[in-house]
């Protein structure tokens, strides 16, 4: 298990609580243990659920049309009734539904208190269609299995009608917290998400999207101490976190080959553009010497948009407009360059690869492998044993599909799970791209959320390939070692270039944008 040792080990972000990414049993764990420390559980209910109703009374707006809270039977329909006796204290017209029997003494008692100081208690369901909000309290992050689906529906209903908004306390009923994927086929889908101490790592899973929201985090305290105890593996990271990237600085005094030497071997007949977009992501890292290998149509006029650009060499095409590489490649010194990015639209020849994998297995750089050359791999021989027969460093971009063809066999509760496995059998560090992409080596992993969906688009992972190459290779040049923080530092800064790129979501702007910001980000370094 990751230990507090590894935890130590994390350099960047912050371990903290807005970081921190658990499973359901380690929260559980985490409050047990605050428990046995002393903590009486009235006080960490009252705590959430004041922390809760804040939330509420700052939305004002939410609250003008009454508030109907469904209180489960545990501690989440606990905190549901403290935060109903807050609102309703502060005059706002509280009801309260309890479609389950009450479990919890101190949720029986909280709904007993309600009661008696006016707060209606709903006998039959409440009406769907009329306005008002809606806060799901039913179960939260004990769920463990599928809830009756009568009551999916009625809250379905009313998500459907529009008339008002529906807030689920840490989990949305019926969505199981570790894979974030419905118990049924449905759960509540909930406009908001009060995600309470911790995050759950269901919630940042693409599967849960439907359902969760938007997520709020809300702050219960939880001791430092405790936190630095938890075994755990995942960090959250968002646009937040661009403030704390320090990128390497290199001498002043370096010339051109000590910042950083990076080879591109991207491109063919079929996919010429990937190319020139790989390209345009190494230039924008600001790398010393970018050099590539190149189809012929993109290797005479490359000069025109990319001067600085070394052609190495050139890539014919086979009959289906694919890449042949091993002809390129057989008179290459490859062990000149820090880093070596491979697969941006080379597509795929599976003959070819056969005789030029072992230029890549032995080169004693930071190898990155990407789109067709994961694809090349997966239907190769050799297949996934590649990765175990390189010695040095091996990064890896796939989105789901390349994934799931590398790595058939890869368990996991999510696709956090799955990429860690995947990564610790093969010795790799791997992003999975997707709504919240995945950066993971063999103990940790760090998920990006909060990054802007309509940067989906064709191109952005042949610029971010040739980002990360640049970016490493000036990091490698720099201090002679490179970590996972530093890949996911470079996953996520791409993303944030392309939220920033007021003139439009296509590779080419973005890859403007992304040397504008790198640009800045070293100049605020130096300053």
């Amino acid at each position: 298990m990751f230990s507090y040792q590894i935890m130590k080990q994390i350099k960047w972000p912050t371990i903290d609580s807005k970081h921190l990414i658990v499973e359901s049993k380690q929260m559980s764990a985490l409050e047990n243990e605050m428990f046995s420390s002393g903590l009486p559980k009235e006080a960490l209910m009252e705590k959430a659920g004041i922390q809760l109703s804040r939330w509420f009374l700052k939305r004002k707006s939410f609250l003008k049309d009454g508030i109907i809270i469904i209180i489960g039977p545990g501690n989440n329909g606990g905190d549901g009734a403290v935060i109903a006796r807050e609102l309703f204290l502060k005059g706002f017209e509280v009801k309260i539904w309890c479609p389950f029997s009450l479990k919890k003494t101190l949720t029986i008692n909280l709904v007993n208190y309600l009661t008696s100081i006016g707060v209606q208690k709903l006998i039959e369901p409440p009406n769907p269609t009329e306005p008002g909000l809606w806060i799901d309290a039913v179960l939260g992050n004990n769920q463990r299995s599928k809830v009756d689906y009568e009551l999916i529906k009625i809250f379905e209903r009313k998500f459907n009608t529009r008339l008002g908004n529906i807030v689920s306390l840490d989990i949305p009923t019926g969505l199981c917290p570790d894979t974030g994927k419905p118990f049924l086929n449905k759960a509540i889908q909930a406009h908001y998400t009060l995600v309470i101490g911790l995050y759950k790592i269901g919630l940042l899973q693409d599967s849960a999207l439907p359902y969760v929201g938007k997520l709020h985090y809300i702050d219960i305290g939880i001791p430092k101490g405790h936190l630095n105890k938890l075994e755990t593996k995942v960090l959250k990271i968002t646009f937040k976190d661009i403030k704390t990237i320090d990128f390497p600085s290199t001498p002043r005094n370096s010339d051109k080959y000590k910042r950083g030497k990076t080879l591109l071997i991207t491109g063919s007949d079929k996919y010429p553009g990937a190319a020139v977009l790989a390209l345009k992501g190494a230039l924008s890292s600001g790398a010393g010497f970018v050099s590539a290998i190149l189809p012929e149509m993109v290797a005479k006029s490359i000069w025109q948009v990319s001067p600085e650009i070394v052609v190495k060499g050139t890539l014919r095409s086979n009959e289906n407009g694919n890449a042949i590489l091993f002809n390129a490649l057989k008179d290459i010194d490859l062990t000149s360059y820090d880093s070596v990015v491979v697969g941006p639209g080379i597509g795929i020849d599976n003959d070819d690869w056969q005789k030029t994998q072992d230029f890549f297995k032995q080169f004693p750089g930071l190898l990155i492998l990407d789109a067709d050359a994961l694809n090349r791999i997966s239907k190769s021989k050799l297949n996934k044993k590649f990765f175990t027969e390189r010695e040095s460093k091996t990064w890896i971009t796939p989105h789901i599909s390349e994934f799931m063809r590398l790595f058939p066999y890869s368990k996991g509760n999510n696709r956090i799970e799955s990429v860690l496995n995947a990564a610790k059998e093969n010795d790799i560090d791997i992003l999975l791209k997707g709504a919240h992409s995945i950066i993971a080596n063999n103990s940790k992993a760090w998920q990006l959320y909060g990054t802007d969906p309509a940067t989906a688009r064709a191109g952005l992972g042949d610029l971010l390939s040739g980002f990360i190459a640049g970016c490493s290779a000036i990091e490698i040049a720099c201090s002679k070692n490179i970590s996972t923080e530093s890949f996911a530092k470079y996953v996520l800064f791409h993303s944030f270039a392309a939220s920033k790129c007021k003139k439009g979501s296509n590779a080419l702007l973005i890859g403007n944008k992304l040397s504008k910001l790198m640009r800045k980000a070293k100049a605020r370094q130096i300053s």
